[in-house]
């Protein structure tokens, strides 16, 4: 590959993080996602993201690796990036789990206590 294609991919490629940057909305991240990616490519990328959201919860490798049925290779990926990969990243992972936390813990309070909280 030149420098020159080296150099428009990158181009390309900030054109789509701006793209994505402007989605209003979960349902357009889906449109984009959907006309972007097979469904085996998404597959893949959910299955990364479940993966690094189980590494960062505080599961083992291992038992992520029976869990999903992956191989560890792709586990350690995911491991390396969350340690010493972009602080985005991790940020973004936390948060998802945080989230997940909150919505899990309205769901298991009683409706009575549900109601006070709103």
């Amino acid at each position: 590959m030149s420098k020159r294609q080296i150099k428009q991919g990158q181009a390309d490629l900030r054109d789509l993080v701006q793209a994505l940057a402007g989605l209003r909305n979960e349902a357009e991240v889906d449109d984009v996602l959907a006309a972007l990616l097979t469904p085996r490519e998404r597959e893949e990328i959910a299955l990364r993201w479940k993966l690094v959201r189980m590494l960062e919860a505080g599961l083992t490798q291992r038992a992520i690796a029976e869990r999903l049925g992956v191989s560890l290779c792709k586990i350690t990926r995911g491991s390396r990036e969350l340690k010493s990969g972009r602080a985005g990243f991790r940020r973004i992972v936390r948060r998802s789990l945080w989230r997940r936390s909150q919505k899990s813990e309205v769901r298991s309070q009683k409706p009575e206590a549900r109601r006070k909280s709103e």
